[in-house]
């Protein structure tokens, strides 16, 4: 893969005691922050080949809001993806022998430490994303990482090319 594209679900109805997490759903602001990242990967001219959906009601529903600017991409919810460690993460990529971009939508914490990995093994990172992306992956944050080459997934081969924030695309701005 040359390109991986890490968002976690969108802004979700809170938590509360009895509430099936698993069945959480996107809030209306999380729709409009996910539609609004769907265009900024769009604009950057980041469209995924592959996306990896965790099963979760959460994750379904944002990459609703981002389908409509990706047609024709190749598209698995799977149910391992719910909550996942950064390990299972990795065996989805190790798993993954497509060329191109692959996209995966779930859960912190899982997702946060995959790209704290990517960030530590990797090089040439863009700084400001750097910074952002070590402190936190909001939700409906997306974490963009090239590769040098098209190569089967390796840590070491990614570096961090943009951080795309929903808050910071409300403002009309954007990190790159």
């Amino acid at each position: 893969m040359k390109r991986l594209i890490i968002m976690r679900h969108a802004k979700t109805e809170p938590w509360t005691e009895g509430v099936d997490d698993h069945a959480r759903a996107v809030v209306p602001d999380g729709h409009d922050a996910a539609q609004k990242v769907a265009l900024n990967l769009e604009s950057l001219n980041w469209s995924p080949d592959s996306v990896f959906v965790s099963s979760a009601r959460r994750a379904r529903e944002t990459w609703l809001g981002l389908k409509e600017r990706f047609p024709g991409c190749e598209v698995l919810v799977d149910d391992s993806l719910y909550l996942a460690s950064v390990l299972r993460l990795e065996e989805v990529l190790l798993e993954n022998t497509s060329s191109g971009t692959i996209m995966l939508i779930g859960h912190n914490p899982g997702l946060h430490d995959l790209g704290i990995s990517l960030l530590r093994h990797g090089r040439n990172h863009e700084p400001d994303s750097e910074a952002l992306l070590f402190s936190k992956l909001p939700t409906g944050a997306a974490a963009l990482f090239e590769a040098a080459t098209d190569a089967p997934f390796s840590r070491a081969a990614f570096s961090l090319r943009h951080f795309i924030r929903p808050k910071d695309l409300r403002d009309g701005a954007g990190h790159s």
